[in-house]
């Protein structure tokens, strides 16, 4: 029960980042646009529905997950966003590199998988 709580924990982690990546995709910035108006094309575009429908769908799952695993255990999964994020980022949206950036992402990997190891 334990190995499919953290592998649901891991599809939730993979729903958010995608979330993320379907948000700025969405967003394209606009020199004249104030925040009223950035507010307002957002209200408007579907990208930026579909982000918040993958964010729910993961919050919704994430229950889940939360019912059967410590929350000291899973918690802590949620930091590997940041490394596939990172990824998606530098690799699909052309995003720079930073060895600093890789450097934190490769600490996020270990202290998960200490963590894990413990569950």
């Amino acid at each position: 029960m334990k190995a499919m709580a953290l592998g649901l924990a891991l599809l939730c982690v993979l729903l958010s980042a995608a979330a993320q990546v379907v948000l700025k995709l969405a967003m394209k910035p606009s020199a004249t646009d104030g925040a009223l108006a950035t507010y307002q094309r957002a209200l408007t575009t579907p990208g930026v529905w579909a982000g918040l429908v993958l964010y729910g769908l993961s919050a919704v799952l994430w229950l889940w997950v939360l019912s059967r695993l410590d929350v000291s255990v899973a918690y802590p999964l949620v930091s590997l966003g940041f490394v596939l994020t990172l990824l998606i980022g530098v690799g699909w949206l052309g995003e720079p590199f930073s060895w600093l950036r890789a450097a934190g992402c490769g600490l996020i990997v270990v202290g998960v998988a200490l963590l894990a190891a413990d569950a």
